[in-house]
């Protein structure tokens, strides 16, 4: 999470957390929580309905994924995200989903990589954000 701004307050996760119930409400799909085959929570992974008008990229819809920093490099991520991308072109008529990450995040490129999303350097966008200040998002795109 180093380049959304460091780990959450309590109350901003449980505020990310509904937001992520409304979604699924909404839509029908939502950011999953990711476990071991053991039972132990490792993270979260899944397709979000943005709506924000003022968002560089209007309505749109976006896979993302964030894991313990212990869990990384052991294909959860991309093995999460890939089932994910295929439930939501299964199930609903969505024709693009979206990605994006800091360009020094350079593991999450190479999951968008794995999950062959294609670079659109033309839809990058620059954020500012309370917490974070100016934040580049380099977009990355996948076609169901």
């Amino acid at each position: 999470m180093a380049d959304q701004g460091g780990p959450l307050t309590l109350s901003a996760a449980e505020e990310k957390l509904e937001r992520y119930v409304s979604n699924y409400e909404q839509h029908g799909f939502a950011r999953w929580c990711v476990k071991t085959k053991s039972g132990d929570i490792i993270g979260y992974c899944g397709v979000m309905a943005s709506r924000r008008p003022q968002h560089p990229l209007g309505d749109h819809e976006e896979i993302g994924w964030r894991l313990f920093s212990e869990q990384w490099g052991h294909g959860y991520a991309t093995e999460a995200a890939a089932a994910s991308l295929e439930d939501v072109f299964r199930r609903t008529d969505i024709s693009t989903i979206y990605s994006y990450t800091a360009e020094d995040n350079v593991r999450s490129q190479s999951v968008m990589r794995k999950l062959r999303l294609e670079r659109d350097a033309a839809l990058d966008f620059e954020t500012e954000d309370p917490r974070m200040g100016t934040w580049k998002g380099l977009v990355w795109k996948t076609c169901g």
